[in-house]
């Protein structure tokens, strides 16, 4: 049976304390539901925080690393994916998730949404950002789906995932 992967996208050195906590929780829901997690896979903001929470109950965990080196890998990634791509990696993160879940807003979070978006992917938003809520519901409303908490985001997440299955 396939593994579900979600990627969980979000600001790295520019992540607030909400996005960190936020991600860590996604991180560990992700994990107990069975389910495989992938990040950018940096030593830091969201990614770091995510994949230290799925590491916290055993989870596993992809990181798709921008850079050619292990220098900045975050130590809660199992498997660490170097693409010597920068930004360009944003892509093979949206194409290898399931489903993506957005904590918090950046320049990279916003280029990981719009190309899910391009790809007919379900997108979760979790932040506090109202624009950026407003912007992507406006893009594609049918894909993108606006969460106040991490509960809601894995609730939505599991529907989502429950009527593809269908």
């Amino acid at each position: 049976m396939k593994k579900i992967i979600i990627g969980v996208m979000g600001p790295g050195e520019k992540a607030t304390v909400t996005d960190v906590q936020n991600a860590y929780e996604l991180g560990k829901f992700i994990a107990q539901k069975g389910w495989v997690l992938l990040t950018g896979g940096r030593n830091v903001g969201v990614m770091d925080a995510a994949n230290k929470g799925a590491k916290s109950v055993n989870g596993l965990t992809i990181g798709i690393l921008p850079s050619e080196n292990q220098k900045n890998v975050s130590e809660a990634v199992d498997i660490a994916i170097f693409t010597d791509m920068g930004n360009a990696r944003n892509n093979i993160n949206v194409l290898s998730s399931d489903l993506v879940i957005a904590c918090g807003m950046g320049a990279g979070t916003a280029s990981e949404v719009a190309l899910a978006l391009k790809t007919n992917k379900q997108v979760i938003l979790l932040t506090e950002d109202e624009e950026s809520k407003f912007f992507f519901k406006k893009l594609s409303p049918e894909n993108v789906h606006v969460v106040e908490s991490v509960t809601a985001a894995i609730a939505t997440a599991t529907q989502i995932l429950n009527s593809s299955l269908d």
